[in-house]
C-alpha cells in the first residue's frame, strides 16, 4: 500500500466563511447601530474591529499553510523516520 503526501493549501470554505462573518460584522452591524450622539463612533469601532479581526485571522490561517519553522530532529531520529516511512512517496 502506497501513500501520497498531499501539500497543504488554502481551503475555499474557511476563507469564505470568515470573510462573510467579519464582513457581516463590518457591514451589517454598523447599519443596525442605534441613533444617538455616538452612532458614528460605534460604526467606526465595528468596522475597524471587523477589519482587524479578519486580517489577524487571515495572517494566522496563511501562516499555517506554509509554516516557516518545523521540529528540530536529531540525525538518528531522521534516519529512523526515513526507514519507517520508506514506502511513502512525497509529492
Amino acid at each position: 500500500k502506497r501513500f501520497i503526501a498531499k501539500k497543504m493549501g488554502a481551503a475555499f470554505f474557511p476563507v469564505l466563511f470568515f470573510t462573510a462573518l467579519w464582513g457581516g460584522v463590518g457591514i451589517a452591524m454598523p447599519i443596525m447601530t442605534p441613533k444617538g450622539p455616538h452612532q458614528n463612533l460605534i460604526r467606526c469601532i465595528l468596522m475597524l474591529t471587523a477589519a482587524c479581526c479578519w486580517l489577524f485571522w487571515l495572517c494566522c490561517y496563511m501562516a499555517q499553510m506554509n509554516p516557516l519553522i518545523g521540529p528540530k530532529l536529531k540525525r538518528d531520529v531522521v534516519a529512523m523516520i526515513g526507514r519507517s516511512w520508506n514506502p511513502i512517496v512525497a509529492g
